[in-house]
């Protein structure tokens, strides 16, 4: 429904996690015959969930760890991984920082250009471990670098920005045109982000298996202070499941939604899901792990952008090991630990027994779910305060 913002502009009322709600269905079902996996081309994964190409929460190490808990990671191939032979000081470094000149100094330590040969070796560190390897490259630079990835076993490409269109329009050089590049990649390719209807029908257009949903949803994320971009991620993530609906009846092929950033709990998880997302694309959650090569902090991958940073460096803290936060146990009632387990028993509760299923879910429109009866939680700091 179109709401007037004045004489000369009306928008679409748009929603986010928190204003939503799941509501359950007349039947519940056992966890135990709940089935969470995800097919993604080839490649099938015990959890639908991928972790974010930043360098705050995946590094080579963790990247295995994931994928051996049934996720799957991404590195990205423009960070610190790729900038230094030994990122470790590095790391330690921007932990260190006062808030006050995190920012100036992450930019200076991001001037160190890629060192290519670096690709191939961080892509042949994860894949020596036997799991799915996946890596992010901005569309500027999957021309030049891509081909080094690719040759040391890379299994799936992702080609990622703050927005990525299928027409990207530029006086100073030829764009990536994605569907040509997409037709001869020997690998399966992500596409993202975007947050529209349209944008995403592009992208599916181009030949991508999946298509990242999410502009500026990000802990550590300000792009939406910075630029004024962005759509909450609920109204999102539906669009953009229309989208494939679109595209699936045009075509006969099926595109996968991935819900990129804005989610803290277990709920969020279910909630993205619910509003039509095939997986979810997650980094903070990921960052305050103790294995996480952040030390307890998080940024975004356009934090260090020279001219405009569009992130902060944000202090996330350590909640428990990957395990821990990922598959559980969880011994906090937050539902920031044991994310998946949270989307398990969300589902049984619910009644749903997959994914696809679970995408059918009734949601409304709940702006006082976080609130309602909470006080003493609020008060005390505790659960949902």
């Amino acid at each position: 429904m179109e709401i007037d913002i004045g004489i000369g502009k009306s928008g679409r009322q748009a929603f986010g996690f928190d204003d939503i709600a799941i509501v359950p269905s007349r039947r519940t079902r056992d966890p135990d015959d709940v089935d969470i996996s995800w097919q993604l081309d080839a490649f099938k994964f015990d959890i639908p969930m991928m972790g974010s190409a930043m360098d705050s929460a995946i590094s080579p190490e963790t990247a295995v760890e994931i994928g051996q808990l049934g996720g799957l990671a991404v590195l990205n191939l423009e960070g610190l991984w790729t900038r230094y032979d030994e990122p470790g000081p590095y790391f330690d470094e921007i932990a260190e920082l006062a808030d006050e000149k995190a920012t100036r100094r992450m930019q200076e330590i991001y001037l160190e250009p890629v060192k290519p040969d670096l690709i191939g070796r961080r892509v042949e560190e994860i894949k020596s471990a036997g799991v799915v390897t996946a890596a992010s490259l901005t569309p500027q630079r999957v021309r030049e670098w891509a081909p080094m990835a690719l040759a040391a076993g890379l299994d799936i490409l992702v080609i990622q920005g703050t927005v990525v269109s299928a027409e990207h329009v530029s006086s100073r050089e030829e764009p990536l045109n994605l569907k040509e590049y997409i037709s001869k990649c020997a690998v399966p390719v992500i596409v993202g982000g975007c947050a529209s209807y349209s944008t995403a029908l592009h992208l599916m257009r181009t030949g991508a298996v999946g298509v990242l949903v999410g502009v500026g949803p990000g802990a550590a994320c300000t792009t939406r202070g910075v630029l004024g971009v962005g759509v909450p991620q609920a109204t999102a993530i539906a669009d953009a499941a229309g989208a494939r609906i679109r595209y699936l009846d045009e075509t006969g092929r099926y595109v996968h939604v991935i819900a990129d950033g804005g989610m803290r709990t277990g709920g969020d998880v279910s909630k993205a899901i619910a509003c039509g997302a095939d997986a979810v694309m997650i980094g903070s959650p990921l960052a305050s792990a103790t294995e996480a090569p952040g030390k307890g902090y998080h940024w975004g991958m356009a934090t260090f952008h020279p001219t405009l940073p569009r992130g902060a460096r944000v202090n996330v803290g350590d909640r428990g090991t990957l395990r821990e936060i990922m598959v559980g146990p969880a011994h906090e009632n937050d539902g920031k630990r044991n994310l998946f387990g949270g989307l398990r028993m969300s589902m049984a509760t619910t009644g749903y027994s997959d994914v696809k299923e679970f995408q059918k879910a009734e949601v409304m429109i709940a702006p006082s779910l976080q609130t309602e009866g909470k006080s003493l939680q609020r008060s005390q700091k505790v659960g949902m305060g």
